[in-house]
């Protein structure tokens, strides 16, 4: 078992080590670039009255060069690249240690409509998502959300197997996230494959070989001219025999290259991303079945986005006006790299959004194994068909401070109710939540926070938090009835564990009692199986009548004058209150 502090310590020690020798690696490159430079020019400048020797310089030094970038380029790359894996490390020794409220919340996925999102603490400032959450693209995001919020609990074990073989490979995943932060992509996945999927080629096939047939001829009359057989004026005059047939296509190449300029950057990510998956060793069945996704006729995807990448770049290169004159003129680049982005375009645009979901499926799914890595000692649910839907021994809140939380063993079986009662602050709420999570994350394929736990897979749905609507002029109370509306109907479809916390609070004491121990007779004459929260004992009384319901409580005491809480979990009906103490110790009354 690695320990993840000493794993994060080692990484950031390792990278921190390469990122100061890339930097003297560049700095080092970049005086060989301005040597190169000067004595080049240098070069030039004293062979000019010999025009030849002097381009025979030109060109050495250019090549040396343009090496001499290469190599820059690359160390520069990985010098980035070491420079966040240093940021992921640090990062994850901030949150091992309590400090993530200032991540990415994931309010936009927020929806009060869902069956829980809304009620658990899923997504928002201090959430489940925000500690959870690793993925380095928008569309690795909405995975990830998609994934919290499916409630699928089918195939657990298959995810569950994906999860841990992940959890095991921590160098690789974080290797993954780095490179997808590498390049910042201007346009989402979703509109690039549209862009792709309703382009009209405008470049006839024709006009495949014209490109090379044209750069042939500009080579010859260069070489001609160099040998004094052609004068150099014709050479020159040519160039506006290229610009000419390149005028022909312009507007709709420069309308392509619009569209390119916006999704090189993406390409150049995903071609990065797709091969650290395709060289990667997979054993789990889901990530295998993922692998395979990306093959296309045995050629590799990474390859083949790779290709795209350099077409989009060899069109923006248009954007160097010496370049796009002399490159129209005289080898028709514009048509050349425009007729391949289109050729590519025709051969694989209905390929391209299977491969962009396997990219976002490995950024949402390694959040699932770092959070896995990150708590080994969290159990993996047993799936059963057992007749308890929940036997956990020291369950707990997986974002409480462990050395703090409090866990307690739960076990409800199918078509069991719980009543749960307590003061104020005791501990119901969190309860709650944490019974949820439990369901949540062991229906994504996550361990959960406890010491073990059999589960027999269930969707969940919840009424915890309602809001009124100043929009829809809907009060509390309505919003309150259209929510358990919500639930009556759904648990007619399909089962589902059902959490309720203090049902009802729109309306009287009176009215809010009769009708709470009406809603919960009819879910438990329904085979219903959940738990709710109140302060209304009244309610417990349902327990004398059926079997299927049973009281918890939560306790507070008052030791010399000060409110005491254990927050366990206990049989029973809760008899001590504490609002009234809470009152007067605040001198409030």
């Amino acid at each position: 078992m690695i320990d993840p502090i000493k794993f994060y310590n080692h990484e950031l020690k390792k990278h921190k080590t390469e990122v100061s020798l890339l930097k003297k690696r560049l700095l080092l490159l970049s005086s060989m670039r301005l040597l190169v430079f000067v004595i080049t020019g240098i070069g030039i400048y004293a062979t000019f009255s010999k025009w030849q020797l002097a381009i025979t310089i030109g060109i050495l030094g250019l090549g040396i060069f343009v090496y001499l970038l290469s190599k820059y380029t690359d160390s520069k790359t990985k010098h980035v690249l070491h420079k966040a894996l240093v940021n992921i490390n640090t990062e994850e020794l901030k949150i091992a240690s309590g400090d993530f409220h200032h991540r990415e919340t994931g309010s936009q996925f927020q929806d009060a409509k869902h069956f829980y999102s809304l009620d658990i603490d899923l997504f928002g400032k201090g959430s489940f998502f925000q500690y959870l959450n690793r993925t380095s693209s928008l569309e690795g995001q909405h995975k990830l959300s998609n994934l919290l919020k499916a409630n699928n609990c089918t195939a657990i074990e298959e995810r569950q197997e994906a999860i841990k073989e992940l959890s095991g490979k921590t160098a690789w995943t974080q290797h993954y996230a780095a490179t997808g932060n590498l390049i910042k992509t201007e346009t989402p996945a979703s509109k690039i494959v549209y862009w792709l999927k309703t382009h009209k080629n405008f470049i006839p096939k024709a006009m495949k070989l014209m490109p090379w047939l044209f750069t042939i001829i500009s080579i010859a009359m260069l070489a001609l001219a160099l040998f004094d057989i052609l004068d150099i004026s014709f050479f020159g005059y040519w160039i506006f025999a290229g610009l000419g047939l390149t005028g022909l296509y312009l507007k709709k190449i420069n309308v392509l290259a619009l569209n390119s300029d916006k999704t090189k950057d993406t390409f150049k990510q995903y071609a990065s991303l797709l091969l650290q998956i395709e060289n990667e060793n997979f054993t789990s069945k889901l990530l295998l079945e993922k692998q395979k996704q990306i093959e296309s006729e045995g050629k590799k995807a990474s390859a083949i986005f790779s290709e795209f990448s350099k077409h989009l770049d060899a069109l923006d290169n248009r954007n160097n006006l010496i370049g796009a004159i002399f490159g129209n003129g005289y080898l028709l680049s514009d048509i050349k790299n425009a007729y391949k982005v289109e050729q590519w375009i025709s051969k694989y645009a209905h390929k391209v959004e299977d491969w962009f979901e396997v990219v976002s499926f490995f950024d949402a799914y390694n959040s699932l194994g770092n959070y896995t890595f990150n708590h080994q000692d969290h159990a993996f649910p047993e799936i059963t068909k057992d007749k308890a839907v929940i036997n956990a021994k020291s369950l707990g809140h997986p974002l409480l401070n462990k050395t703090k939380r409090v866990s307690s063993d739960v076990m409800i079986d199918h078509k069991h109710f719980f009543i749960v009662t307590g003061a104020n602050m005791a501990g119901k709420s969190t309860f709650l939540r944490t019974v949820s999570l439990h369901i949540v994350m062991a229906n994504v394929g996550l361990p959960v926070c406890a010491e073990s736990s059999t589960y027999n897979p269930v969707k969940l749905i919840t009424s915890m938090r309602t809001n009124d609507s100043l929009t829809d002029d809907s009060s509390y109370f309505f919003s309150e009835l259209t929510r358990l509306k919500f639930i009556v109907d759904a648990i007619e479809k399909e089962p589902y564990f059902i959490i309720l916390d203090e049902i009802l609070k729109g309306t009287n004491s009176t009215d809010k009692a009769i009708g709470s121990r009406k809603f919960v007779e009819k879910l438990v004459a329904g085979h219903a199986t959940g738990i709710i929260a109140t302060h209304d004992l009244s309610l417990c009384e349902i327990s004398n009548e059926l079997e299927e319901v049973k009281n918890y409580y939560f306790d507070a005491e008052i030791v010399n004058d000060e409110l005491y809480f254990d927050y366990k979990f206990k049989k029973g009906i809760c008899q001590n209150m504490n609002a009234s103490f809470l009152l007067k110790k605040m001198e409030i009354i």
